[in-house]
């Protein structure tokens, strides 16, 4: 299957090993300085880009969390793309992968939950030729939910990214609707230190 340029700009957007110490130098009481990283992965290649995604408070990169698949996809025409979010089943069985590539090399789709409320749409704007800001927002009427450790959690989910930075609006949300962390105070601002 051939990808449009947006997917493909898209997906190599997102991949790398990021780093907000910038915004936790200037305000270090809303944002702890995290490093993340966001893996291409060999999972279903026939009709998207797949990423792997974690991270780490910088002060405990042998403690990442947060491990989570993000399955880049087109749906219809050119223009309409959507991100699938999956977790892996053994979360553990994944931890330092973004460090440690190798742990992913025989990751396959049955060690994965489909998150189904777990989904954003991507929009972009050409800031110049070939260049893009890609935003991405759930749909109305979602909500994204899944188990962990025995409790249902709810996340909202959100980004920005163009070739060198990304900013997540994800956030933790309690059972009354408010959230509890993530970007309580506006994005993570992440830039991209290399791309992986």
């Amino acid at each position: 299957m051939s990808f449009s340029p947006q997917l493909t700009a898209l997906a190599e957007y997102l991949a790398g090993e990021f780093d907000n110490r910038a915004q936790a130098l200037a305000d270090p009481a809303w944002y702890v300085h995290l490093r993340m990283w966001q893996r291409p992965v060999a999972l279903f290649s026939e009709d998207s880009f797949t990423l792997f995604a974690e991270q780490a408070n910088v002060l405990k990169l042998d403690q990442p969390y947060r491990q989570r698949i993000m399955r880049l996809q087109q749906k219809g025409d050119a223009d309409a793309i959507q991100v699938q979010y999956y977790m892996p089943k053994d979360p553990d069985a994944l931890k330092c992968a973004g460090q440690n590539p190798a742990l992913l090399n025989t990751l396959t789709p049955d060690q994965l939950n489909l998150l189904p409320g777990c989904i954003v749409s991507v929009t972009q704007q050409e800031i110049s030729p070939n260049c893009y800001k890609f935003t991405a927002t759930a749909p109305p009427d979602t909500r994204c939910c899944f188990t962990y450790s025995g409790n249902t959690i709810q996340v909202s989910l959100g980004f920005e990214a163009t070739k060198d930075e990304f900013y997540s609006y994800d956030k933790g949300i309690d059972p009354e609707g408010k959230a509890t962390w993530g970007a309580i105070m506006g994005p993570y601002r992440y830039t991209k230190q290399n791309q992986l």
